[in-house]
C-alpha cells in the first residue's frame, strides 16, 4: 500500500481517505478503486483550493493544475 494518494498527495493510512485502492485515495477513485479522470480529480482539488486559500475559480484551477502535476500519477 503507497503511504499517499499518487493521484493528490492525500494520506492513505487514515479513515478519512481511504478508499478501494492501495494507491489512491476515495476522492480520486471510483467504486472499483480506478483513479478518475484528470478533469475530475482537478475539479475537486481546485474546490478544496478555494476553500482553502480563498482563491478565484481561475487560480484556483491553475493551483490545482501544479499540484496534480507534482504528484506520480499526472507527472508530465
Amino acid at each position: 500500500m503507497a503511504e499517499y494518494c499518487n493521484s493528490c498527495g492525500a494520506p492513505l493510512g487514515t479513515e478519512e481517505f481511504k478508499g478501494p485502492s492501495d494507491k489512491y485515495c476515495k476522492y480520486c477513485t471510483d467504486e472499483s478503486g480506478q483513479v478518475k479522470p484528470y478533469d475530475e480529480v482537478k475539479a475537486g482539488i481546485a474546490s478544496w483550493i478555494k476553500k482553502w486559500q480563498d482563491v478565484d475559480d481561475e487560480k484556483a484551477s491553475v493551483r490545482a493544475d501544479h499540484w496534480l502535476h507534482a504528484m506520480p500519477e499526472w507527472a508530465d
